[in-house]
């Protein structure tokens, strides 16, 4: 297989014919990114904030990561990167393995900490800190008790997608990562201010994909896609 005519290709067919970006023109192929949410766990499956805790995948997590490497056979990918926390790197090792590719870990692509509300339902944080809550779902740069906040957030994920497009250009990249980081490089592909991740709903092994371009646009090719996880 020639993965450069394999990407151009790609570049080609991202808008129409050689229109990479949309309705945009571009000679350089894109450096894509295949966004990947770690496999269930039981904090998941319960709805629990789930943060910087490292709670391990489910026998079902596990299984999700095989039909996201399965999903991916074919794919032209170069490299795997994931959070350091064990959901999301057992996840990455499954693909990585498949793939037949390096796997790397990026502290940057950690999930948000949560802090006092790590491994807390939704409805006891209403309880207990509902102005807190409120303020966090209003203002990026408001944080969880002892926690992070979306901005903060932003700044390190943003971080290491700056690293990965300037030393991967062209390539295709697998990050394995949680909600938040996923949610704050597609709000960034689609220009979206922050409140629009509380807009988006990722399940656990779903798959995005976004086109990143030399000259600074970039391109929106999925989101939330499970067909993978689908039976039958």
């Amino acid at each position: 297989m020639n993965r450069g005519s394999d990407r151009r290709a790609a570049t080609t067919e991202a808008g129409g014919a050689g229109a990479a970006g949309g309705w945009r023109r571009t000679q350089a192929p894109a450096t894509t990114t295949l966004l990947v949410r770690h496999g269930q766990t039981e904090m998941s499956v319960q709805g629990r904030f789930a943060g910087r805790g490292d709670v391990p995948l489910t026998s079902t997590g596990l299984a999700q990561a095989t039909a996201v490497a399965a999903r991916l056979t074919g794919r032209p990918v170069d490299l795997v990167v994931t959070s350091p926390l064990s959901r999301a790197r057992d996840t990455a090792r499954v693909v990585a393995d498949a793939a037949g590719v390096p796997l790397t870990v990026d502290d940057d692509l950690a999930e948000t900490d949560f802090g006092a509300w790590e491994g807390l339902t939704f409805a006891a944080v209403i309880a207990r800190w509902p102005a807190e809550l409120a303020a966090w779902q209003r203002d990026a740069d408001a944080a969880p008790p002892g926690g992070e906040s979306f901005g903060a957030v932003a700044r390190r994920v943003n971080g290491a997608l700056d690293r990965l497009l300037a030393e991967h250009e062209g390539q295709t990249i697998v990050v394995v990562s949680h909600v938040t980081p996923i949610k704050t490089l597609v709000c960034r592909a689609l220009l979206a201010p922050t409140a629009a991740m509380f807009r988006m709903h990722l399940d656990v092994a779903s798959l995005c994909e976004a086109a990143w371009f030399a000259d600074g646009p970039a391109l929106l090719r999925s989101l939330n896609d499970t067909a993978h996880l689908r039976v039958g």
